[in-house]
């Protein structure tokens, strides 16, 4: 609080006190005191006012920088009111009703929206679930009938997959903990399931793929890498220029166990590296492809991070290298020993 703010709120106090000492001192001169007992007596009376004053000043600033400090410490910054003593001045008082009431309103509205959002992300999630039955069986007449035609449907197919996999994960991505599933995971098993979700994409692109796993068994959850490695595969084919050839290596180093897939594309700019996996950015390369959304590297980070996945980029002249590293539990291998 301002000081110079609070006196001016004082300044109709501090008028009527000045009143009153003028009025005290006429009257006492009236009545014959002496001039040096009318300015002690008012010099006392202004004295205890600066004190009050002065008093009230700090007392209610130390109050008020309490308050700002434990707003300051909460997330759900509405709940202030919870926190709060209850004042004892009348007008405090008015104010504390007022908090508790925005505090009952902003609940209400809170839980609305959650309501809201929660009933919206299911009829997602139904919906994707729904779709997929049709995309299934255009896919298994595809292959039941091979022709040019097909196989350019079938890649088309999977990219409406991978796209309904993404609004999928997406819807999930907030609550992805209730769908975790913790195991033991080899990550040549994931690697090659991920090249065969995007097997005809590959094959319509004539992008050569080779694999160098060595044997590092991690615990993860083998669906949400899987799901990650698809979205990696397709921004690489996307992106990858005249040249198109991916290679996976799953590599230990130190504690962790990396896997990277690297692609001979046109690369990242040095200037886009530091917000690739921001949601929505597309960079300069986005202004190339038309279809960058920006979503697809957001979620593999978002879901990194909740699995505890290290997610890195490099990209030079020659391609780019997404890396993913797995936290090796020496605790859970000596268990298992």
């Amino acid at each position: 609080m301002n000081h110079i703010c609070y006196l001016k709120n004082q300044l109709p106090i501090i008028a009527l006190h000045l009143t009153g000492a003028l009025a005290l001192s006429l009257f006492l001169a009236a009545s014959g005191n002496s001039l040096q007992s009318i300015v002690f007596i008012c010099m006392i009376w202004m004295i205890s006012v600066a004190c009050y004053l002065t008093a009230a000043f700090f007392l209610r600033n130390n109050r008020l920088k309490q308050l700002l400090s434990m707003t300051e410490l909460l997330e759900e910054r509405y709940l202030i009111a919870e926190l709060m003593p209850v004042p004892k001045k009348a007008e405090e008082q008015v104010f504390y009703q007022v908090f508790k009431l925005a505090e009952a309103s902003m609940l209400e509205k809170i839980n609305e929206v959650t309501q809201d959002q929660k009933a919206y992300r299911e009829y997602i999630e139904q919906w994707i679930h729904e779709i997929k039955t049709p995309i299934t069986a255009m896919k298994l007449l595809c292959e039941n009938n091979r022709s040019d035609f097909s196989r350019e449907l079938l890649a088309q197919l999977e990219k409406t997959n991978r796209c309904t996999e993404q609004a999928l994960y997406y819807a999930r991505s907030g609550h992805a903990q209730k769908d975790y599933s913790i195991r033991e995971t080899r990550l040549d098993s994931v690697i090659h399931a991920a090249i065969a979700d995007n097997k005809y994409l590959l094959r319509q692109n004539h992008t050569a793929v080779t694999v160098e796993a060595e044997e590092h068994p991690v615990f993860t959850d083998d669906k949400w890498v899987r799901f990650i490695l698809n979205q990696l595969i397709g921004n690489a084919v996307k992106y990858g220029g005249t040249q198109q050839q991916l290679s996976f290596t799953v590599r230990k180093r130190g504690n962790c166990v990396c896997l990277t897939l690297k692609d001979h594309g046109i690369g990242i700019p040095e200037s886009d590296l530091p917000s690739i996996f921001e949601k929505g950015f597309t960079g300069q390369n986005g202004r190339l492809v038309k279809s960058s959304t920006g979503i697809g590297l957001y979620l593999c980070r978002r879901l990194c991070d909740k699995l505890g996945i290290g997610l890195e980029a490099a990209s030079g002249e020659d391609g780019t290298a997404m890396t993913l590293s797995f936290y090796v539990n020496h605790f859970v291998n000596e268990v298992k020993q």
